[in-house]
């Protein structure tokens, strides 16, 4: 499996997509992917506070001083998990596969122009949250730069 992202275009709109593989059973990487002391310790932004109900809020702040809400759009436990981020659109699928689980996670988007930035950044947030769902104690890698060199050059954006 290919640990790195996957950057499309559909319909006007761009997507990033990576895959994980856990060797846990869908239902208890799902309970960390809504957990919302451990979602916020790997997906930008977020606060914590997080209703984890269809059409509930998730409340994100950008550390700068202003603040916004996500809406879930998406809720069928242990199977999917998905919110709009302010017309952005984040959609976690999670599959059985052998002794485990396989992880999808697909940010869709409309400007590709930080694409770059953003990829490097999914792929270390998801390195944190494969630390959780492992049980880890998290520890951010210092490897953004290489990831952005990474990313450019397989999206083609030199």
């Amino acid at each position: 499996m290919n640990e790195y992202g996957t950057l499309q275009k559909k319909d006007g709109r761009y997507s990033l997509r990576f895959e994980r593989f856990f060797p846990l059973q869908r239902e208890d990487v799902f309970r960390v992917i809504t957990d919302p002391e451990a979602f916020k310790q790997w997906y930008p932004f977020a606060t914590g506070d997080m209703d984890v109900k269809l059409g509930g809020k998730i409340a994100f702040d950008n550390g700068e001083g202003s603040t916004y809400e996500g809406i879930i759009t998406e809720l069928d436990p242990p199977h999917e998990f998905g919110f709009d981020e302010v017309g952005d659109l984040v959609n976690i699928t999670l599959q059985e596969e052998n002794e485990g689980s396989r992880l999808i996670f697909i940010h869709t988007f409309d400007d590709d122009s930080w694409a770059v930035q953003t990829a490097a950044g999914w792929h270390r947030c998801l390195g944190a949250l494969s630390q959780i769902v492992n049980g880890e104690k998290v520890e951010w890698k210092d490897n953004a730069a290489a990831l952005r060199e990474i990313y450019s050059k397989a999206f083609d954006k030199e």
